[in-house]
């Protein structure tokens, strides 16, 4: 099975030389760490450190220098020094007039970044208030009018035409960015940075179908983020697979994606798993441990997620992840301003950081601070308008504020990009529901419980719609229904639905004169305090109808069908049969 998978998978990438395929990681890490691509160079190094080591007479030779090189050796050495200090105005200032290719975009990247860090000093300064999103790098206009000279002249190489792109993304030009990166992965393949960015700009699987990408082995990897990211799963494991049978499996880079990708289809314990195991191989990374935490954090594990805290402080509390995973742990205390002040923390750190401005929203909500939490989840839209969750968070926050058009807007949007998401579609019945627009109401109801209803509400709230709209036969089909899953997989669930299917179901089968199941259900009814009451009631009637010689009814009139519109393969379902209490006993 593996084996098919690894050539249905990877297409006509060739991984039958993995030793040349190290040496050009090794390669690209190097040339990308002269340029100041710190993660570019941190990808390609993990990905070779997963191949079995070179021989010496195996190492690629070190990159040859050409006579600009060796002019501006001197200027570059010096400007490099002081980029990696962070000193990026002085590295420019020294390097003006350099002609190497290596030189002139360590120069034009270090006034990027200048530009960046200023403008992200502002928006600390304004974090919160609205004028925060006015903040721009002022450097990026010309930036962009220089990078365009050299790339109608076609003097950039692979690494100038990432930079272009960058400049043209943070200036939302993205159709020309997309082509430009395009362009970048042609003339250098093995800079991961180039497809990264690419990654961000892509926001459907149609819009990559019309793509042309170079065909080599590293579009797989690119493949495999990009079906991640667009919520494709199975597509995205099936990639991740492919490449470990191809020689990757000792790669924590693909080890912590498996597992993101998990958590992304709230399979939690294969995703707890996988990152406890990620967490023996490598047990300094801090990368993704905010995911590892919000795995914890929904599984209410007080203990790990509070160890993993502590541990990561050790480590560097001066990290995103780390701020994030604290702010998780007092968010699970239920200490939601703490919590608020560590995901700020984190923003002040990098306030591009996606992650951290949805969970700051989440904090907010819970403080009922409905306007902060709108302002966080709409940076984090800005940061990525694939994020569900702010999505998400934006559709909760105007439903609390009884807007129900705009909270109808969001979670159209959340459901989008997460069709098979139960919460969504349930989200979006409410609201429908609230518009008085019931027919689409149930239509959303029953495919969330055709996908697999995770909260196990969407039967319950479906029935309570036709109960209103005096559909007995319908309503009575969905609570029986509703008790049968409840019971089935073994939940300790919320008494009070429980006790109202089986009160309605009792009250239906009594106007059925059923009079067996409805004394069952009544019976029922009783184990529950809400219910107690009516349940006795309606044992009496019972009994009192039975001692006047009332018979039971053998069969219920009326047969009863799903509406064409909300039957998952349009056939009519059976009729209403009494509930077989013998098979739902806890």
């Amino acid at each position: 099975m593996a084996a098919v998978g690894a050539v249905v998978g990877l297409g006509n990438a060739d991984f039958s030389d993995l030793r040349e395929i190290k040496k050009q990681l090794l390669s690209v890490a190097e040339r990308s760490r002269e340029r100041g691509l710190q993660h570019s160079g941190k990808w390609a190094s993990e990905l070779a450190f997963a191949l079995e080591p070179l021989l010496l007479s195996e190492l690629p030779p070190p990159p040859a220098l050409t006579e600009e090189d060796a002019r501006d050796l001197d200027a570059y050495t010096l400007a490099k020094s002081y980029f990696d200090l962070k000193e990026y105005d002085r590295a420019a200032y020294f390097l003006r007039g350099c002609k190497s290719q290596k030189a002139y975009f360590l120069y034009m990247y270090s006034r990027y970044l200048s530009g960046e860090k200023k403008k992200d000093d502002e928006t600390v300064d304004s974090l919160g208030p609205l004028e925060k999103g006015q903040v721009k790098n002022e450097a990026l206009r010309e930036l962009r009018v220089e990078l365009s000279k050299k790339h109608k002249a076609q003097e950039l190489d692979g690494f100038g035409l990432y930079l272009y792109g960058v400049v043209l993304r943070k200036l939302d030009l993205a159709k020309e960015a997309i082509d430009v990166f395009v362009e970048a992965t042609h003339v250098l393949p093995l800079h991961w940075g180039a497809w990264l960015e690419l990654c961000n700009l892509i926001t459907d699987k149609e819009m990559l179908k019309f793509l042309s990408l170079p065909d080599t082995w590293m579009k797989e990897f690119f493949l495999a983020h990009i079906y991640t990211e667009l919520q494709l799963i199975e597509e995205a494991l099936q990639k991740y697979q492919s490449l470990i049978d191809a020689g990757f499996s000792k790669s924590t880079y693909i080890i912590s994606q498996i597992a993101v990708a998990y958590h992304n289809i709230r399979d939690i314990d294969k995703a707890l798993s996988i990152f406890n195991e990620l967490r023996k191989q490598d047990p300094y990374r801090i990368e993704n441990m905010d995911t590892f935490s919000n795995l914890l954090y929904v599984r209410s594990m007080k203990p790990e997620l509070s160890y993993l805290a502590h541990n990561l402080c050790e480590i560097d509390k001066y990290r995103v992840e780390t701020c994030c995973v604290i702010g998780n742990y007092y968010s699970l205390r239920s200490q939601h301003e703490k919590a608020a002040l560590y995901f700020q923390r984190a923003l002040k750190l990098n306030p591009r950081y996606l992650g951290a401005w949805t969970l700051m929203g989440h904090e907010y909500m819970e403080m009922k601070n409905t306007s902060a939490a709108i302002q966080a989840y709409r940076h984090a839209i800005e940061v990525n308008k694939r994020d569900y969750r702010a999505w998400y968070g934006l559709g909760q926050t105007y439903e609390i504020l009884k807007m129900p058009f705009y909270c109808l807007y969001y979670y159209r949007r959340a459901h989008q990009l997460r069709p098979n998401d139960s919460r969504m579609l349930v989200a979006l019945g409410e609201c429908y529901e609230k518009l008085n627009q019931l027919v689409e109401a149930k239509k959303c109801y029953w495919r969330a419980y055709a996908v697999g209803d995770v909260e196990k509400m969407a039967l319950v709230k479906l029935a309570k719609l036709h109960e209103q709209l005096n559909e007995s036969e319908q309503a009575a089909q969905c609570y029986i229904k509703y008790i049968q899953d409840i019971y089935s997989c073994g939940e300790i669930v919320e008494h009070l639905e429980v006790s109202t299917a089986f009160r309605y179901l009792a009250q239906y089968y009594f106007k059925c004169k059923l009079w067996d199941e409805a004394s069952a259900c009544a019976q029922k009814c009783c184990s529950f305090n809400d219910t107690r009451e009516e349940g006795k009631a309606l044992l009496r009637q019972i009994l009192q109808l039975r001692n006047q010689g009332e018979t039971s009814s053998t069969e219920i009139a009326t047969p009863f069908f799903l509406p064409a519109s909300l039957s998952a393969n349009s056939t009519p379902t059976r009729r209403v049969s009494p509930l077989n209490l013998s098979s739902v006993t806890p």
